[in-house]
């Protein structure tokens, strides 16, 4: 058995950046033509209005304030409300490619190989741009490595059950070393026209080269164990898909085609599961609480976080030791968890142990426990 570590982190943001303030005029211009345009029914009270949005309700419910994205003009145009991209010839790479190669060469560099020396890639997220052939395939083909590659979806914990997938492999000696990425366009799944969702999302990939800890090339991260938990519910879901076409209403624009969610319920249910996921993996491995120097969460919601540090800690958690990216990033999916240990590691010291911990639809938790070797 060999002890399988992370060597190298990389995150691709993308330059487009679309602010609260920038999406509220959006949304609202959107809401005023659909109240004009029913503005018979809504008197008549057969149809409802549409509610403006507002800046800084966002951020308060949220800890939003801005999001990267790869189309902004589509988004903030009233009439079109998603991402406009353009129609890729199948001899091109694809988005998802594309974003993948740009975090994989950051995080190649960070743990000092060559893509040659790669043995797997693992695209792992919550939204891939086509059926087949697998993403993965791609970026193995683009990157030049040789060995083989698979997709994953566990929706907002792809990368933490990616992760676990890469250790098993490392662990047992099938492969020396392992790509994983997250190429997350959550713009492209989100519902732009929904007041009660319309500025959770934004895009970005990540990145982890993870290798046998003894051929690491400087400091890395051990990983001391993983863990991960699935649990049926409904209560985030997305019904696209391409069986869509078969079904007597699949051609229609539906709202359950999009990202739904019914958000109290998910705060409500997804808390308690994670506060008792990551104490009973802690118990697992005879550590404590206060053992864990930073805790790198899904990036989703800041309450929702505050409490499950909180829970986790028994108190209120120190902003240095529960980092936010949500602020500027959004909500990346997959992606979140490890943005937050990717720009929030460095500074601690050998010995010190952290946490990544990502939860989603599913319900999905997965967890990492890491150790920094200087």
């Amino acid at each position: 058995m060999y002890q399988p570590a992370i060597t190298g982190t990389g995150v691709f943001t993308p330059p487009e950046v679309i602010t609260n303030e920038e999406l509220v005029v959006a949304f609202n211009a959107y809401a005023d033509k659909q109240n004009a345009l029913h503005a018979d029914e809504i008197a008549a009270g057969t149809c409802a209005a549409v509610p403006h949005s507002d800046a800084e309700f966002i951020f308060s419910a949220s800890g939003i304030r801005q999001r990267h994205v790869m189309n902004k003009s589509g988004v903030l145009d009233p009439d079109v409300m998603h991402p406009q991209l353009r129609q890729r010839d199948d001899d091109e790479p694809g988005i998802m490619a594309e974003m993948a190669l740009a975090a994989a060469k950051q995080a190649l560099a960070e743990a000092g190989r060559e893509a040659s020396e790669i043995g797997a890639v693992i695209v792992a997220a919550s939204n891939h741009e086509r059926a087949y052939p697998a993403i993965a395939v791609e970026v193995q083909q683009l990157l030049g490595i040789d060995g083989f590659g698979f997709d994953m979806n566990v929706a907002c914990s792809s990368a933490t059950f990616g992760i676990q997938a890469a250790a098993d492999m490392i662990r047992s000696g099938s492969v020396k070393s392992v790509l994983m990425v997250n190429p997350e366009i959550c713009s492209g799944h989100l519902e732009w026209r929904d007041r009660d969702c319309h500025f959770i999302f934004g895009d970005v990939c990540t990145a982890v080269v993870l290798e046998r800890a003894e051929d690491a090339k400087g400091p890395h991260w051990e990983i001391l164990g993983t863990r991960c938990l699935t649990q049926f519910s409904n209560n985030i879901r997305n019904n696209n898909g391409f069986l869509r076409r078969t079904r007597p209403d699949g051609l229609a624009d539906r709202r359950d085609m999009q990202f739904m969610q019914e958000g109290r319920k998910v705060f409500k249910q997804v808390v308690p599961i994670v506060v008792e996921h990551i104490g009973g993996q802690l118990a697992e491995l005879d550590l404590s609480a206060s053992d864990i120097k930073r805790l790198w969460l899904h990036q989703a919601n800041k309450t929702m976080n505050d409490l499950i540090g909180k829970r986790v800690l028994g108190r209120e958690p120190d902003p240095a030791e529960q980092p936010n990216i949500l602020q500027d990033y959004a909500n990346t999916s997959s992606a979140g968890s490890i943005i937050a240990f990717s720009k929030h590691s460095r500074d601690l010291e050998s010995g010190d142990l952290g946490l990544i911990c990502s939860f989603g639809a599913g319900y999905s938790v997965g967890s990492v426990v890491l150790r920094r070797v200087a």
